[in-house]
């Protein structure tokens, strides 16, 4: 079964930075990509930055830039280190995999950026 558990987040003050974890198992990441999505109150779910299965990044508009998205396939974990940020970044951050067409989330971790 996989299963995706995400930490890091908190409450960070404007021009902060937080770096976010998931580590993933039942899977491997090596095999299948692996993405940083977020869900503002009352918005949609958006996604933030991706890494396929070569470790290869994409980024979104929204905070190309200002995040890094990494892995350590030691540890089957991505990362997603964001920088310089706003009260606009606040959200439900899920990190996310597809396996074999079968989506699934992680439970998401609050960011919540504010002074």
């Amino acid at each position: 079964q996989v299963r995706l558990v995400e930490s890091g987040g908190g409450l960070v003050q404007p021009g902060g930075s937080l770096r976010l974890s998931c580590v993933a198992s039942g899977m491997s990441i090596q095999v299948w990509g692996m993405g940083w999505y977020r869900q503002a109150p009352g918005k949609e779910r958006e996604w933030v930055a991706v890494m396929d299965s070569r470790g290869r990044p994409s980024y979104s508009a929204s905070m190309k830039g200002r995040c890094t998205i990494s892995r350590d396939t030691t540890k089957n974990a991505i990362y997603l280190q964001m920088d310089n940020l706003g009260p606009e970044d606040t959200a439900v951050y899920y990190c996310n995999t597809a396996v074999d067409q079968t989506m699934f989330w992680g439970q998401g971790t609050q960011v919540t950026v504010s002074s």
